[in-house]
């Protein structure tokens, strides 16, 4: 009876570390269903919405020093206020917003990289069965911080950031886009019976 109740803590043991360092790994895939399935509920839950949106608006200013750390106020305050300002650039936020739709969420997870603001639809039943399901390759695996990449066919690297919220819960904190000019969001398509074409 020991030798089974040993076997048994020595199994639970081993699947606790594994769930333990499986868990970014499950939360990206999480991320990539419920991105398909339109689940915002889902996607709540595994992405601090906050935090990417933040990672996401230096990316796409343009201004590489944007990417440096803030300064903090009592280093630099006109500079600390500056970046203030410049952190709620209404035009950069709804740039950022861009990348957070649930079909922008499902192509990042693909490697569209910059390409994932253009997308505005779940694809449909028949293109996603057809649709490529890159695997995701670990660059960093820490105990609180995981960092995991998905490559397009040119090479681009789309990084994805998850961070320890709980002992076997991750959230997504950033997203790290290839590197090059993000292409222009295009305004929302609006459908309905007055957008088909006459015959």
């Amino acid at each position: 009876m020991k030798k089974l109740f040993g076997n048994l803590l020595v199994l639970a043991v081993i699947a606790a570390v594994v769930s333990f360092f499986a868990a970014p790994a499950v939360a990206f895939f999480g991320i990539r269903s419920a991105a398909d399935a339109n689940d915002v509920a889902g996607l709540s839950r595994l992405i601090d919405f906050s935090a990417v949106r933040q990672s996401l608006r230096p990316q796409l200013s343009g201004n590489p020093a944007a990417m440096a750390p803030a300064p903090t106020f009592l280093e630099d305050p006109i500079g600390a206020v500056r970046r203030q300002f410049e952190a709620n650039d209404g035009a950069t936020i709804s740039d950022a917003d861009a990348y957070l739709t649930p079909a922008a969420l499902a192509g990042l997870t693909r490697g569209d990289g910059r390409y994932a603001s253009q997308r505005f639809e779940r694809p449909v039943a028949e293109d996603a069965a057809t649709e490529a399901n890159p695997m995701p390759a670990p660059v960093f695996w820490g105990v609180n911080r995981a960092r995991m990449a998905v490559t397009d066919e040119g090479g681009s690297r789309t990084v994805f950031t998850f961070e320890r919220k709980g002992p076997f819960e991750w959230k997504l904190v950033h997203i790290g886009l290839p590197e090059g000019a993000a292409p222009a969001v295009p305004p929302v398509p609006r459908t309905g019976k007055s957008g088909k074409a006459g015959g």
